[in-house]
C-alpha cells in the first residue's frame, strides 16, 4: 500500500520558502529573510510570553507597551496610536463601535472592507453608501467625489460618522483633506481606513496619509505594505472628536485577551526599522519603482494605471507601489494574465480581476525580484494581439435596492434558493470577490438580474466568489417572507 500521508502545513510552507516563487503580494516583509531587522529576530519560541512582570499589558498598558506605542504615534504624528494584532478588522470594528450608537445612522463608502459591513451588523446601524467613481478602460474603482459626501450629510441629518477607504486595494486615494473638513463643518468624525497606506509616511512619492489631513481615526495594515507580521496594524487617533475610553473598551472586546508578544515585538521592530533605516531604503525603493513604471508604461497591449489618471473619476493621487495592469486591450483576462506570470515565470501577484491585475511592491521588493516583473509583463505584451476579451466588470455602479437594513435582514428567518433564480428575492447573505473582500451584495437587498449575471461570470472565470453559505455559488439564502 502506497503512502498517501500528506505533506504538514510547515514542511509545505518551508518548501516554498525555498522556491524561486516571488511574492508581489502581502505580507510586506517579502520573507526577506537576508535584511537585519529580520534576519537578527529572535527564536520565536524563546521570547513568545505572556503577561508577566515587567511586560505590560496591552489592554491596560502602563510600562513598555505604552512607550511603545507612544513613540509609534510621535513617528507617525498621532496623538494617540494603538497596537492591533488582530488586524485591522479589530480595529475598523472598534473605530465604527466607538463612533456611533446603537441604531445611528452611518455613511460608508460602498467599496468598504467586509469588518465595516459587519461593524454595522454589531451595532445595529442604519446605512447610507457614497459609491466611487469608475475609472473608465481599466474597470478599477476610482475615488470618492467630496460633494457627493457634502450632499449626504446635507440629506440626511442624523448621520453620526462617515468610514471610507483611502487607499483603496488598488492605490487610489481620495481627497481627504476636503472630504475632513466637510465632516467636521457637519460636527461629524471621519473614519479612514487607510489599511494599504502605513507607508505613506516614510516615503516622499506616496500620498499624504489621511492622519495629516484632518482624518479622526486612521487604521493601518503594517503587514500590507511594510516588513511586519500577518495580522499586524495600527489605530492612530488625532483630534478631539473620538471618545478614548469608549474605543479602548472596544479594543479590549475585539482584540484577544492574550495578545501575542511576538506581533507586537514585530510591531515595534517595524516602526523603529522605517524611523530609521528604513526611510534610507524607502528612497531607493521610491526610484526603483520610477524605472519600473517608465517601462512598463511602454507596454503596447496591456496598459498601467498610471498617474494620468489624477483629477478624473475622483481620484486625487495615486500610490505608485500598487502595479495595476490592464488588460482590457487584448484577448487575455485578469485571471488569465496572472495564471501566466505564475505558471510561466513563478511571480505570485496579489489578486486579479477580470479586467486587470494587481501586483503588491513595498520596501522589501530587491532590484532583481522588480526586474523580474517588468521582463514577464514586457515579454507577455510583446506577444499579445490587440483584442478584448471576455470583460464583464460593469463600467457603472450597479444599482442595489435596500429593501430591509443590514442587521433585519441577517437575523431574519432565511430559506436556501437557486441563485440563478433568485431574482427580485431579498439578499440574506453577502457576495464578495475576494480579495478584496468589497460586498456586491448585501443582506437585506435585492438580487437583480444584473448581479446574478454579473456573479455568474466572475465564477465562469474562476474569480473567487465568497460570502455565500454555498461554496459552489448555486445557492444562495434568501429572506423568508
Amino acid at each position: 500500500m502506497g503512502n498517501n500521508k500528506k505533506e504538514s502545513l510547515c514542511k509545505s510552507l518551508e518548501n516554498y520558502s525555498y522556491s524561486d516563487f516571488y511574492p508581489f503580494h502581502m505580507p510586506g516583509h517579502k520573507r526577506a529573510v537576508e535584511v537585519p531587522l529580520l534576519k537578527e529576530f529572535p527564536n520565536p519560541y524563546r521570547i513568545d510570553i505572556t503577561e508577566i512582570e515587567g511586560f505590560d499589558n496591552l489592554h491596560h498598558a502602563k510600562g513598555i507597551l505604552k512607550e511603545s506605542m507612544e513613540r509609534a504615534a510621535s513617528v507617525y504624528g498621532a496623538d494617540k496610536t494603538y497596537y492591533l494584532i488582530n488586524g485591522s478588522s479589530c480595529g475598523i470594528l472598534s473605530a465604527i463601535c466607538a463612533l456611533t450608537d446603537n441604531s445611528d445612522t452611518i455613511l460608508i463608502s460602498r467599496n468598504c472592507h467586509k469588518a465595516a459591513y459587519h461593524g454595522v451588523f454589531l451595532n445595529q446601524l442604519q446605512v447610507k453608501y457614497i459609491y466611487p467613481q469608475i475609472i473608465d478602460d481599466f474597470g478599477v474603482q476610482g475615488g470618492l467625489l467630496p460633494d457627493e459626501i457634502e450632499d449626504m450629510l446635507k440629506t440626511f441629518v442624523d448621520i453620526s460618522a462617515v468610514f471610507i477607504v483611502s487607499p483603496t486595494y488598488d492605490g487610489i486615494v481620495s481627497n481627504i483633506r476636503r472630504i475632513s473638513t466637510i465632516c467636521h463643518n457637519y460636527k461629524i468624525p471621519l473614519i479612514v481606513d487607510e489599511a494599504h497606506g502605513a507607508h505613506f509616511s516614510f516615503g516622499e512619492k506616496f500620498p499624504t496619509s489621511a492622519l495629516n489631513l484632518g482624518a479622526d481615526i486612521v487604521i493601518q495594515s503594517l503587514h500590507k505594505t511594510l516588513p511586519s507580521f500577518t495580522q499586524t496594524a495600527l489605530l492612530h487617533v488625532k483630534g478631539n472628536y473620538v471618545n478614548i475610553e469608549k474605543l479602548e473598551f472596544y479594543l479590549q472586546i475585539f482584540q484577544s485577551s492574550s495578545p501575542s508578544y511576538l506581533l507586537m515585538t514585530g510591531i515595534e521592530r517595524c516602526v523603529r526599522f522605517m524611523e530609521s533605516e528604513g526611510k534610507i531604503q524607502m528612497k531607493q525603493f521610491e526610484n526603483r519603482l520610477e524605472i519600473l513604471r517608465q517601462s512598463l508604461g511602454n507596454m503596447r497591449r496591456l496598459r498601467l494605471l498610471d498617474k494620468s489618471v489624477i483629477h478624473k473619476s475622483g481620484v486625487f493621487d495615486l500610490d505608485i507601489s500598487k502595479i495595476i495592469v490592464s488588460t482590457n486591450h487584448t484577448h487575455l483576462n485578469g485571471e488569465q494574465l496572472m495564471c501566466r506570470l505564475r505558471e510561466d515565470y513563478h511571480l505570485e501577484m496579489e489578486m486579479c480581476s477580470i479586467d486587470y491585475i494587481t501586483a503588491i511592491t513595498s520596501v522589501m521588493d530587491t532590484e532583481e525580484g522588480l526586474k523580474r516583473l517588468e521582463n514577464a509583463l514586457i515579454s507577455i505584451d510583446r506577444e499579445l494581439k490587440e483584442g478584448y476579451g471576455l470583460k464583464s466588470v460593469p463600467k457603472n455602479r450597479m444599482a442595489v435596492k435596500e429593501v430591509m437594513n443590514l442587521s433585519e435582514a441577517w437575523r431574519s428567518e432565511k430559506y436556501s434558493i437557486l441563485f440563478e433564480n433568485s431574482e427580485g428575492k431579498i439578499s440574506g447573505e453577502f457576495i464578495y470577490i475576494y480579495p478584496p473582500g468589497i460586498p456586491l451584495l448585501v443582506p437585506g437587498e435585492e438580487i437583480t438580474l444584473e448581479i446574478i449575471n454579473t456573479v455568474l461570470d466572475y465564477k465562469r472565470k474562476k474569480l473567487s466568489v465568497q460570502g455565500l453559505k454555498d461554496s459552489s455559488v448555486e445557492w444562495i439564502q434568501v429572506i423568508k417572507k
